[in-house]
């Protein structure tokens, strides 16, 4: 079992940067690949990014290609979403999610196992 707890939301302008954490708790953390989806109004929810358990592989949607970073922290059982040079279109909850035991690096909702509640981020233009 692991539980997810997202922070960091909050309202920017656009050009802002934020920083989202997910606090882990759970003794999968480490052989885990965590991923961070988000969801806008009246939209599906998407992907952004992933990492490996071992943080040595990373996707991400295009859309956040060369802006977002995600990474890990295993000893303190957390990932974060740096997210730079922010758009009114990032606008969205941004979830936080966890795979146990995983290979890859998954970049589907189906594909993980456990989700936070969710951060809001607001961007102004």
């Amino acid at each position: 079992q692991v539980q997810l707890v997202e922070s960091g939301g909050g309202l920017v302008q656009a050009g802002d940067s934020l920083r989202l954490s997910c606090a882990a708790s759970g003794r999968t953390f480490s052989t885990a690949a965590m991923a961070w989806f988000r969801q806008a109004p009246g939209k599906e929810r998407e992907f952004v990014a992933a990492i490996s358990w071992d943080g040595a592989r990373t996707n991400y949607v295009d859309s956040v290609k060369g802006r977002f970073a995600v990474s890990r922290d295993n000893a303190k059982e957390t990932v974060y979403l740096q997210m730079n040079s922010l758009k009114p279109e990032d606008t969205a909850v941004y979830y936080c999610a966890a795979k146990s035991f995983a290979r890859g690096v998954p970049t589907t909702n189906s594909e993980y196992d456990y989700w936070g509640r969710g951060t809001q981020v607001t961007v102004s233009s």
